[in-house]
Formats: structure tokens, C-alpha cells, sequence
């Protein structure tokens, strides 16, 4: 890949040497863009048959289910913990 960059430099280097002594010139004619002409035509045709949607509302009666709640005493597992701080509080009183 380097050698090809080497090579390409080089090429360059050498055109521009030949420009700067007059040994390549170059002689360009301008040029002109084609003319484009466009005659009738007419757009494509389309017909498209859709579904008729109706969007509205009714009322029904339908069943709805209630939630209620109840109060209980039950008895629930506890954890208690008694840090190394707690103790010596609790021996200093």
C-alpha cells in the first residue's frame, strides 16, 4: 500500500515538472450540455377502491366483577436483631 502512495507522489511530482517547463500543456474545448426536449405525455391513472369504515359507540350492559376487601388478625413470623451498639446502649443504662 506504501509503495503504490510512493508511486502515485511521484507520478505527480513528475506531471507537475513537465507543466512547469512547458513540456505538457493542456487544451481544453468547452463543451456544451445536450438539449432535452419533452413532448405531451400525461400522468398514469389511478383508481383505488377502498372498505368504508364506521367508527361509533353503543351501550351494552355487561356483568363487572367487584373486589372488596376484609380486615383479619393473623400471626406472622418476626425477625429481630441486636447489634453489638444496641448492647453496650442498653448495658450503659
Amino acid at each position: 500500500m506504501r509503495a503504490l502512495l510512493i508511486l502515485v507522489g511521484l507520478a505527480a511530482l513528475v506531471v507537475v515538472g513537465l507543466m512547469s517547463f512547458g513540456l505538457l500543456t493542456f487544451k481544453a474545448t468547452p463543451g456544451s450540455l445536450p438539449t432535452v426536449k419533452l413532448e405531451g405525455g400525461s400522468a398514469p391513472k389511478v383508481k383505488a377502491d377502498m372498505a368504508t369504515i364506521s367508527v361509533g359507540t353503543e351501550n351494552k350492559t355487561i356483568d363487572v366483577p367487584t373486589v372488596g376487601t376484609t380486615q383479619k388478625t393473623i400471626t406472622v413470623p418476626t425477625v429481630k436483631m441486636d447489634t453489638p451498639a444496641s448492647n453496650a446502649a442498653a448495658e450503659a443504662k
